[in-house]
């Protein structure tokens, strides 16, 4: 009974539009108010609270967020487009693929999927549309699919709240993540060259813009782009060697773009500095906060037994591991079209997990498979964010970019079927 009226007080809070921090929040005192004796008393949520966020592990969060708003700012994107346009450019659909790329890598710096999309449009989107002649919302879909690679390739933002509400290692997360984007990434360029080999291309301007970025010298773009690239060279690589914890590499983050930015690209001034930690905090606090309220919400669902009793019931209803992922992956689908990937991770992975764990299916590649499925909710209908980033840019509503993102969006679900059900893309590195 008390865990079907935390349900109920959840999905209402929502439906009448209060914050999800709130909500969930809400819906943690509700044992305590039904039962005054329950041992969730409100100084038991209250410690719980304090101690989801009094983590060394969580200070990642606001520090990753500071260096790629940097980073951001600093015209990176640029850079690593040209790099990849001089590589594939000239090739069938390779100026959409290289926008394919710099949202890779772009992500790797950023960790977020629409401020991965405001920095590469901006730049790419001008380029494909008007110097190239792609079409304006293929061009639109493309870029906001694209960007939702930020949270899947480490290191991500995603990947660092949802393991601070699940305790599982951050660090193996990220290393987990590197191929499975990869994989995305690939899948979406297969579905452009199909595209594009289909629709032509105006041969001529390619050519001409070829031309013209090849004119400005290959080591010049590769030495302008060489910082750029050692960014999560540098920071995964201190992780993955075991040098540095993911929060220390936050940190070192923020001296490498700082140092990048101001004395090598000098694309940013010492007067910005104020602007940025205001950003950031500004960024990380309703994530704050909603963290606090997900670790006192998980921690209350643990003390109902929730979690034990939706793991047995699953495990007796559903017969085989395979019927509960494609269930996990539908439900993740439709709540990502409602729900940010942020939120919907601190709220269902303390639920989820503990049934995936039932089955035998490992932690670690059952976060990643959430992570993977609900960054698919960037693009779909009626609240995908990165629509509404790209919608502006090329001046065409938001959800007609998204009907044309239903192809690549199934080539994104393709490649999470194959994460899913072919685990060792994403444990291999694991050792």
């Amino acid at each position: 009974m008390i865990i079907t009226v935390m349900m109920l007080v959840f999905l209402v809070a929502l439906v009448v539009g209060l914050p999800i921090a709130v909500a969930v929040g809400f819906s943690s005192i509700v044992p305590n108010l039904m039962d005054a004796n329950f041992i969730t008393n409100m100084s038991y949520v209250i410690r719980s609270m304090i101690s989801g966020v009094d983590s060394f592990t969580i200070l990642a969060l606001p520090l990753f967020m500071l260096s790629g708003d940097i980073m951001c700012k600093g015209g990176i994107s640029k850079k690593l487009f040209d790099l990849f346009a001089i590589i594939v450019g000239k090739r069938t659909a390779g100026m959409p693929c290289a926008v394919i790329l710099t949202c890779l890598f772009f992500g790797a710096i950023s960790g977020s999927g629409p401020a991965t999309c405001a920095a590469v449009g901006t730049m790419c989107l001008p380029i494909l549309i008007d110097d190239l002649g792609y079409d304006r919302v293929f061009s639109g879909a493309l870029l906001a699919t694209a960007a939702g690679l930020a949270v899947i390739i480490p290191p991500s933002i995603p990947y660092v709240t949802i393991c601070s509400v699940t305790g599982e290692s951050i660090g193996n997360l990220m290393l987990a993540g590197i191929l499975p984007g990869i994989l995305i990434a690939v899948a979406l360029m297969v579905y452009t060259f199909i595209y594009c080999r289909r629709k032509g291309e105006d041969k001529e301007k390619i050519a001409a813009n070829y031309n013209k970025l090849r004119g400005q010298g290959i080591f010049n773009i590769l030495k302008s782009s060489f910082w750029a690239l050692m960014f999560p060279v540098i920071i995964l690589g201190g992780i993955y060697g075991g040098f540095v914890t993911p929060t220390e590499a936050a940190c070192i983050s923020v001296v490498y773009a700082l140092l990048v930015s101001l004395l090598i690209y000098k694309s940013i001034k010492i007067k910005d500095l104020p602007g940025f930690l205001r950003g950031a905090v500004t960024t990380y606090a309703p994530l704050c906060v909603l963290l606090c309220m997900a670790r006192a919400f998980a921690k209350v669902l643990t003390v109902t037994g929730a979690p034990e009793r939706l793991a047995n019931y699953i495990v007796n209803t559903i017969n085989s591991s395979t019927m509960f992922i494609l269930i996990v992956i539908l439900l993740l689908f439709i709540i990502g079209m409602f729900m940010d990937v942020g939120p919907a991770n601190v709220i269902l992975a303390p639920i989820f997990l503990p049934v995936a764990q039932a089955f035998g299916i490992n932690s670690i590649h059952f976060l990643l498979l959430m992570v993977c499925t609900l960054a698919v909710g960037f693009v779909t209908p009626p609240f995908g964010m990165n629509l509404f980033v790209v919608a502006p840019m090329i001046d065409v509503p938001s959800f007609k970019v998204g009907q044309k993102a239903i192809p690549f969006i199934a080539a994104n679900l393709t490649a999470i079927l194959i994460i899913a059900f072919v685990p060792q893309v994403s444990l291999v590195l694991l050792g």
